[in-house]
């Protein structure tokens, strides 16, 4: 039986975000345009995330924390200000898909998954992975960019 996509709340188009936009959005020296504009969209649309995210984002942060880029309680306060935000967690990948969009694009599962999320949702992909960003755009998914 094939998932249903997570629907969302808000009227605008919804995103899938990538732990590395949440990764620029934690560290003030990784500031990218793109994780910006992604930030200012979730002012008008909903968030969709596969569940490996939750394990990514906090990986990032504590993988910081050890390199002295984050502290504990810097930790503590993103993800508190992370969960504030209108982010709805999808557990329900279509497998052979993912597999699919893996196997043809070279990507990892993890990435692929995004990928997945965001054909099914029909959401835009937030993210600054390049190989994540060429499958995307060759599976006519929509990237979320800044204009340089």
């Amino acid at each position: 039986m094939p998932s249903q996509p997570v629907t969302p709340r808000r009227t605008a188009t919804p995103l899938v975000l990538d732990a590395s936009i949440a990764g620029c959005w934690a560290f003030h020296d990784e500031d990218h345009p793109s994780a910006d504009l992604a930030l200012a969209r979730l002012r008008t649309a909903e968030a969709v995330v596969p569940a490996l995210w939750w394990f990514e984002v906090r990986n990032i942060l504590v993988v910081n924390e050890r390199r002295q880029r984050i502290t504990e309680a810097e930790t503590a306060v993103f993800l508190r200000d992370l969960a504030r935000l209108p982010i709805a967690v999808d557990r329900e990948p279509e497998s052979s898909e993912v597999l699919r969009l893996a196997r043809t694009h070279r990507l990892s599962v993890y990435d692929a998954a995004y990928l997945e999320l965001a054909q099914r949702s029909r959401a835009d992909l937030a993210t600054l992975d390049a190989d994540l960003k060429r499958a995307a755009q060759a599976e006519g998914v929509t990237v979320v960019a800044a204009i340089a």
